[in-house]
């Protein structure tokens, strides 16, 4: 199929009709039992060849600092950069939820300037939901407040990368675990609807997802969360540098079609890490 052309009246390619992905879709897969595919995006030829493949939920994540522009981390990627990349994510998906990563310095300041930048996601580039990182249930309450759906992230958070000393897992100590769901049951009751848990015991994680009623999307966090999510450039293996740690244990090969790849990975999305 070309990637200029969609197939006309909202129907997916075999002639089915297309049904769309929203929040309180993920949270009925998550109380009928149905495990949520997730993969980031950050360009509209890949965004085409995921969305087709099935995946629930596409994140444009700032983690395109490191696979697309090069940087050491995510913390130089800025507003209007991410902005770019979620317009085009936006004008490729018919199905997955589009959600939109806000990078470091956007939302830590006041609650006031993290809303008018989400806002910015949402009405100039297209995002049905944004995601923050951390315990920052004023914010998530404000943004709710809003109208913007909320996507939370816990323990592996990349943005707080030089306070942590590296990515490391988390949630390794009784206090620390006890934190960590108390965290978490804040943001849920602040009205974040899907939470990541990256980088944390599968234990802890089970534990967490057993307790909360919104979605969890794992990523190095075991098998139990009602989802998983996973960088597309990792899956596709075209990155060179093996990730360290226990975030994504690569196999070495090489992968030629990226569309099955991506059905595979929908089809699949609870497999050990």
């Amino acid at each position: 199929m070309s990637l200029t052309n969609f197939p006309g009246g909202g129907a997916s390619s075999t002639g089915l009709p297309i049904t769309k992905v929203t929040m309180p879709a993920l949270a009925e897969m998550k109380r009928q039992g149905k495990p949520i595919s997730a993969l980031t995006a950050y360009d509209y030829a890949t965004s085409r060849l995921v969305d087709e493949a099935g995946i629930d939920m596409i994140l444009v994540g700032d983690s395109l600092a490191m696979v697309v522009l090069g940087h050491d981390n995510t913390l130089a990627v800025t507003v209007d950069e991410m902005l770019h990349h979620t317009r085009a994510v936006r004008r490729a998906v018919r199905r997955a939820l589009v959600v939109a990563d806000m990078p470091f310095g956007s939302y830590h300041g006041t609650v006031a300037e993290g809303v008018a930048n989400a806002v910015r996601f949402i009405k100039e580039a297209g995002a049905e939901a944004v995601k923050i990182e951390g315990p920052r249930a004023e914010l998530v309450e404000a943004l709710s407040e809003a109208e913007i759906p909320v996507v939370a992230h816990l323990g592996l958070t990349p943005q707080s990368v030089h306070r942590m000393g590296g990515y490391r897992v988390q949630a390794r100590s009784v206090d620390a675990v006890l934190r960590l769901k108390a965290d978490a049951h804040v943001l849920a009751d602040a009205g974040a609807g899907v939470l990541v848990l990256e980088g944390v015991p599968r234990e802890v994680a089970a534990a967490i997802t057993a307790e909360l009623p919104i979605p969890t999307i794992g990523i190095g966090a075991g098998p139990d969360c009602d989802g998983q999510i996973l960088v597309v450039h990792d899956l596709l293996s075209t990155i060179a540098k093996t990730w360290s740690g226990a975030r994504f244990r690569r196999t070495r090969r090489a992968i030629i079609s990226p569309r099955p790849c991506a059905r595979r990975w929908a089809s699949i999305p609870t497999m050990k890490m």
